[in-house]
C-alpha cells in the first residue's frame, strides 16, 4: 500500500482548503464557478445605493449578479461589473437599468432587453440608466406640494404681519366696542323674538281665521276665474263693437241734424222756436195767476166780469 507521506496530505488539504474559500467567496458574490456565464459592463454617474452580489433580472427573473462596481475614470464615473447566467440572447443596445425594489430593500440591476442591432457579447457595455425609486417619485409628487406649502406659509407670515399692524390699541379697542354692541343687539334681538312669539301665540285664532278667510277668497278667485274662463269672450267683443257702431250712429245723426233731436241740436230755428214757446208758457202762467177771472167764470151774483186786458209783453 502505497503510503503518503504528511506533505502531501498537507499539500492535498491546502489545495482542497482553497478550492473551497475560492468557491465560496465567488458564491458569496453571486458567482457560480460551474455555471456557463457571461460578463457585462455599464457606467453610471450614481448607483444610488447598488452593492456587489444585487441580483441581474430581465424582466423580473434574477439571471445573475452584480459582481463589482469600481471608479471607472478620475471623472468619477462607476463601472458596475455583473454577469449574466442564462442563454437568453440580447443585443447591444439593451439598457442596465439600477432600479429600487422598497423602502427598505436596496437597489438591483435590471436588463431592459433590446433586440435591435448586434447581439451583446461577453464584455460589452450596455448603455445605463437610473430608475426613479419610490422615493424619488414621491419626492418628485411631493415638490409642487412643497411649493404650495411654502407660499402659503408666506402668505399667512404676511397676513400675521398686516394684522398686527392694523390691529394696534385703537383699533382693538374699536373691535371690543363693535363686539360689545354686536352681543346688545343680539340679546334685543332675542328678546324681540320672544315677543313676536308671544304675540303670535295670543293671536293664534285670529291668524288661523285670517288665513281660513285668505283660502276662501282664493277659493272664490278660482271660482271666478273658471266663471270667466267660460265667457264667450269673443261674442261678448262683438257685441261691445255693434254697440260702438250704434252709439257712433246716434252722433253722426246728432252731428248732421237728422231725427227731432238733431234738428233741435243743428238747426236754429227749432231752437228759437223752443225759446218763444217756453217764453208764451210764462206769460200764460202769469197771466192766470194775475187774472184768474178770465179763465174761471164763476160769479153768485150774476156780476158781469171786468174787460181783460191782455198784458204789455204780450207775443199777440
Amino acid at each position: 500500500m502505497l503510503k503518503i507521506s504528511k506533505e502531501v496530505r498537507t499539500g492535498i488539504l491546502a489545495i482542497i482548503a482553497l478550492v473551497i474559500v475560492i468557491g465560496g467567496y465567488n458564491y458569496l458574490k453571486g458567482q457560480n464557478l460551474l455555471d456557463k456565464n457571461r460578463n457585462f459592463y455599464a457606467l453610471y454617474d450614481n448607483v444610488e445605493g447598488l452593492t456587489p452580489g444585487a441580483n441581474v433580472t430581465i424582466n423580473g427573473l434574477t439571471v445573475g449578479k452584480v459582481i463589482s462596481i469600481k471608479f471607472a475614470d478620475k471623472t468619477g464615473k462607476l463601472k458596475v461589473h455583473f454577469d449574466v447566467v442564462s442563454d437568453f440572447e440580447f443585443s447591444n443596445k439593451s439598457i442596465a437599468k439600477v432600479y429600487g425594489i422598497g423602502f427598505i430593500s436596496g437597489k438591483n440591476l435590471a436588463i431592459v432587453p433590446s433586440y435591435d442591432g448586434p447581439l451583446a457579447k461577453d464584455g460589452d457595455i450596455l448603455p445605463s440608466e437610473i430608475d426613479n425609486g419610490i422615493m424619488e417619485l414621491v419626492t418628485e409628487r411631493l415638490e409642487p406640494l412643497q411649493a404650495v406649502i411654502e407660499s402659503a406659509i408666506n402668505d399667512t407670515d404676511s397676513l400675521v404681519k398686516s394684522v398686527n399692524t392694523v390691529l394696534d390699541k385703537n383699533t382693538q379697542k374699536d373691535l371690543k366696542d363693535a363686539i360689545a354692541n354686536f352681543s346688545a343687539i343680539s340679546r334685543e334681538l332675542k328678546t324681540t323674538s320672544q315677543s313676536v312669539n308671544g304675540l303670535l301665540a295670543e293671536n293664534k285664532e285670529k291668524l288661523n281665521g285670517t288665513i281660513s278667510n285668505f283660502e276662501e277668497i282664493s277659493t272664490n278667485f278660482v271660482k271666478l276665474s273658471d266663471s270667466l274662463s267660460q265667457v264667450d269672450i269673443g261674442a261678448l267683443v262683438s257685441n261691445f263693437e255693434n254697440l260702438a257702431a250704434d252709439f257712433e250712429g246716434i252722433a253722426n245723426n246728432l252731428k248732421s241734424g237728422q231725427g227731432t233731436a238733431g234738428k233741435l241740436l243743428q238747426d236754429d230755428q227749432v231752437y228759437v222756436n223752443l225759446e218763444r214757446t217756453t217764453k208764451q208758457m210764462e206769460l200764460l202762467l202769469e197771466d192766470m195767476r194775475l187774472n184768474p177771472k178770465r179763465y174761471v167764470h164763476f160769479s153768485l151774483f150774476g156780476k158781469k166780469p171786468k174787460e181783460y186786458n191782455p198784458p204789455k209783453d204780450s207775443l199777440r
